[in-house]
């Protein structure tokens, strides 16, 4: 297969220039694809609550005189590489559970298993493989974390199925993509505070809106195959159903910040994620599939906005 091949079988929504297609080996790219490694913004969105509740539970630590660079900095190299291979790991079950819809909507047909680069049986061996890798690192924390990040294996196994029997499969979505939330703090504490389930239900607040936007590139499709979604839900509602979810996301920080006793700039990054979620309010225009991928990659800014607050908080002796 050559090179222009290779760009030929990029799914919809994958840039060309993706280091995927410029690099892996033909072989490899339909494996990248069931991972979302040409997609990097979903491992990016499952990333950023597991780093803002270490950056939380790092402000407590330095509050105390307890914190310690190095074992925070590995925290974030395993939450980063945990959140890659975990997001590979759920992207292919997700396409083995939806593979014949996916073959019926537009965006997603170009996926490996709808268009027959990779077989069920492949995918199955590859999700396996993903899983015990993020296993390792899972086993890397303590005791408490441990079980907690296997408990959220349930919610992760339900997500696929959500969009069968509600309208709110965002939900589940950020059931799952917000456990994070609780991780950080775990690693660092071995307990879950209140402050890091307010956390939590924000990050949930927040991931119900950006999937919403995202959801939008489907509605059409997803309404002649009878798939739910808030965005069929909210339909020309979308801009205020943003408005109370993404105010309610920052409202719940604010609340988790006061609860953990955070130092004022870790607002000052709450203010600045509000601006973003300002504009995006204010340009969104559902029917443009374009725009609505480009607001919802936006939110990786907004994660690394609300983290960088909270970095830049903690207080240093």
């Amino acid at each position: 297969m050559t090179k222009i091949d290779q760009t030929e079988s990029r799914v919809a929504d994958a840039t060309p220039d993706n280091w995927v297609y410029r690099w892996l080996p033909p072989a490899a790219v339909p494996y990248a694809q069931l991972a979302r490694l040409d997609r990097p913004i979903g491992w990016q969105l499952l990333m950023w609550p597991c780093f803002w509740s270490a950056g939380m539970a790092a402000n407590v630590q330095a509050a105390s005189g307890g914190f310690r660079l190095w074992p925070f900095l590995a925290h974030l190299f395993l939450f980063f590489v945990g959140a890659v291979v975990m997001r590979g790991a759920g992207c292919t079950y997700n396409d083995l559970i939806d593979h014949e819809i996916d073959a019926q909507v537009a965006r997603t047909r170009s996926r490996p298993l709808p268009s027959g680069r990779a077989t069920r049986g492949q995918a199955k061996i590859f999700m396996v493989a993903q899983a015990l890798v993020g296993l390792v690192i899972l086993l890397q924390f303590n005791t408490f974390s441990i079980v907690l990040g296997i408990a959220s294996l349930a919610v992760v196994a339900l997500y696929p199925f959500a969009k069968r029997f509600t309208d709110w499969p965002q939900f589940f979505l950020g059931l799952a993509f917000s456990w994070g939330a609780l991780m950080g703090w775990a690693a660092v504490f071995a307990n879950v505070s209140l402050a890091a389930v307010v956390m939590y239900i924000a990050a949930v607040a927040w991931t119900i809106g950006y999937d919403s936007i995202y959801a939008h590139q489907d509605r059409e499709d997803d309404a002649l195959i009878g798939v739910r979604s808030t965005a069929r839900l909210f339909g020309e509602n979308t801009a205020n159903w943003l408005i109370a979810l993404y105010g309610l996301t920052l409202a719940l920080l604010a609340a988790a910040y006061a609860l953990a006793h955070l130092g004022a700039v870790a607002y000052l990054g709450l203010l600045a994620a509000g601006i973003a979620f300002v504009w995006q309010i204010k340009v969104l225009d559902i029917d443009d599939t374009a725009q609505c991928l480009k607001l919802f990659r936006f939110n990786h800014i907004v994660g690394a906005i609300i983290f960088a607050g909270l970095l830049l908080a903690i207080p240093f002796d």
